[in-house]
């Protein structure tokens, strides 16, 4: 889901509510976030796709504060209509959007700015013997990071992460 605020501006400059408990739970539900991140990185830098497997599943609430990023979402859970389909969509310091990430989809986005600075609040803690992911690069995705691959900037961890078709998803909807 993509959330956009109210912004209040005026000659002094812009204001607006980051978030809200109220205008989420009427937007998206109930969800108790306990962890906020941030990261700075920069151009090029692709990140993910992660997710944290059960009992310490994760849903996060993403937005860009300084420059541009494409946000990813790919849904991961076996039985889905959409198993394996993406939602992409481009946050950056100037719409002020978030993307809200369910359980159950994996997370990654790639910095599209000279310098990007990335939020995120999750619902869980970070467990690190329970993360996991799907290889950023799987082209079976059809995911259009927007940066060149001789440009991109990656982890060797997420290049070995397994591509979708020799993935066992630990999230079942039957």
């Amino acid at each position: 889901m993509i959330l956009g605020p109210r912004i209040f501006e005026d000659s002094r400059g812009y204001f607006f509510e980051s978030f809200s408990q109220k205008d989420f739970n009427q937007q998206v539900g109930p969800v108790v976030f306990v962890q906020d991140n941030e990261s700075k990185s920069s151009y090029g830098v692709m990140r993910g796709l992660h997710f944290q497997r059960p009992p310490f599943t994760q849903a996060k609430l993403v937005r860009c504060v300084k420059g541009a990023v494409l946000d990813v979402a790919v849904d991961i859970r076996k039985g889905s209509p959409t198993y394996g389909q993406h939602v992409a969509v481009e946050l950056t310091e100037d719409n002020h959007l978030s993307m809200f990430i369910p359980k159950g989809f994996a997370h990654g986005f790639a910095v599209l700015s000279g310098t990007a600075v990335f939020q995120y609040k999750c619902d869980e803690f970070y467990h690190p013997e329970s993360e996991g992911g799907i290889n950023i690069l799987d082209k079976t995705l059809n995911i259009d990071w927007r940066i060149p691959t001789d440009q991109a900037i990656l982890s060797e961890k997420d290049t070995k992460h397994p591509f979708l078709k020799d993935f066992d998803s630990p999230f079942n909807l039957t």
